[in-house]
């Protein structure tokens, strides 16, 4: 009976081959943000009103500044008396420029990060990879 149990390979070893556990895919917990705006729910609507609310702030934020920066000028000059002299051709050609460019590069820069975040809050979890 020795013999038998010694002539005996020991036992073979299985290898199972398939899908790491953590590369699989599962079904998210919650319906995605994307599906919720493509199938037009109330969840999708309010998510699309949030992103639009927050570029319109966006861009009455650099209307705002660029009117009180900028559209204020011609009541400075009124009330400097100096209407046509250096002041003016130094505040409208050289600090306008500059001025609108950074209101400018603020909403863009403020837009790009709304947009960012509306995608961050709809992409599905399992895609962000």
């Amino acid at each position: 009976m020795a013999e038998e149990q010694q002539q005996q390979s020991p036992p073979r070893r299985e290898i199972v081959t398939g899908i790491p556990r953590g590369a699989r895919r599962r079904p998210p917990a919650h319906t995605p943000a994307r599906s919720e705006i493509s199938e037009q729910t109330t969840l999708g609507a309010t998510y699309v009103r949030a992103l639009m609310r927050s570029q319109l702030r966006a861009a009455l934020g650099a209307s705002a500044a660029l009117v009180s920066l900028i559209g204020t000028l011609p009541l400075v000059f009124a009330l400097s008396g100096d209407a046509s002299g250096p002041l003016v051709w130094v505040a409208l050609g050289l600090l306008v420029y500059p001025v609108m460019w950074l209101i400018a590069r603020w909403y863009v820069t403020r837009a790009e990060r709304n947009e960012a975040d509306f995608t961050g809050l709809v992409m599905d979890p399992a895609d962000r990879g």
